[in-house]
């Protein structure tokens, strides 16, 4: 498994924006970004696959972008337009796949999480 290291987290207005990092122990095929509130089920948000191709839920169409830097092991979530509803700790996971996935159980390695709070 790699080690994942998220970081870009913070508390911000609604419709401000954050940027989160992810970077990876070293090479990764399929990377997602998932977030969970306490209590409730983790949610996948966005995945990225080998090619750079990329899933996101409806729910952030639009307003987040998931990208890679492979050559830096980074993978980052651009969150635009943010809204209460986007509060939540986010985390980075890997997985062996080479396609996306937004099923939790495809991923192996998870990072720590970054806490996003919008008010």
């Amino acid at each position: 498994h790699v080690q994942l290291v998220e970081s870009g987290g913070g508390s911000v207005q609604a419709g401000g924006s954050l940027r989160l990092h992810c970077a990876t122990s070293g090479y990764t095929k399929c990377m997602a970004w998932f977030r969970q509130v306490t209590g409730r089920e983790r949610e996948a948000v966005a995945s990225i696959a080998m090619d750079g191709s990329t899933s996101h839920i409806d729910s952030v169409k639009g307003r987040f972008t998931i990208s890679r830097d492979s050559a830096k092991n980074r993978v980052y979530l651009q969150m635009n337009s943010l809204k209460p509803e986007d509060t939540a700790m986010y985390f980075c996971a890997a997985s062996h796949r080479v396609t996306v996935s937004l099923h939790a159980e495809h991923f192996e390695s998870w990072g720590q999480g970054t806490q996003v709070t919008v008010s």
